[in-house]
């Protein structure tokens, strides 16, 4: 499933406005219609109002390691960014989040080998574009 949160949709939808008609060219015909295919396969997902302090799509998750602390936002496959913080919920890492709450220790195979993080906090914030 094309599971996104609204602000996920939007960016999509705004991208395909940005695009314009695709006339003649090809790589332009391609990309409209790959947005026009995730566009009508989303699937939105609401931002839960009581998330009981688990760990969900849609949530912002503070972490901590033996190299820091940091925080994600486990969204959809489109809108996730890791480099600003936006991870996908089918990525290894979210995958190893999801379900656990704060408090909890989550092992993570990463790349480099397995790490063991503490999940710190676990806030819903309100999509803006909802």
């Amino acid at each position: 499933p094309n599971y996104v949160t609204a602000r996920g949709f939007a960016l999509l939808c705004a991208e395909l406005e940005a695009l314009g008609p695709s006339a003649g060219d090809a790589e332009l015909a391609r990309r409209r219609a790959e947005l026009e295919e995730r566009i009508a396969s989303a699937e939105l997902v609401p931002i839960p109002l009581e998330s009981n302090g688990v760990v969900r799509f849609g949530a912002s998750v503070g972490v901590e390691d033996e190299s820091g602390a940091r925080r994600y936002r486990i969204v959809g496959v489109d809108e996730a960014d890791p480099a600003q913080g936006t991870i996908a919920f089918v990525s290894p890492l979210a995958r190893a989040l999801l379900g656990h709450r704060a408090g909890d220790t989550v092992l993570f195979r990463a790349p480099g080998g397995e790490q063991q993080l503490e999940i710190t906090a676990v806030e819903y914030e309100a999509d803006p574009d909802a």
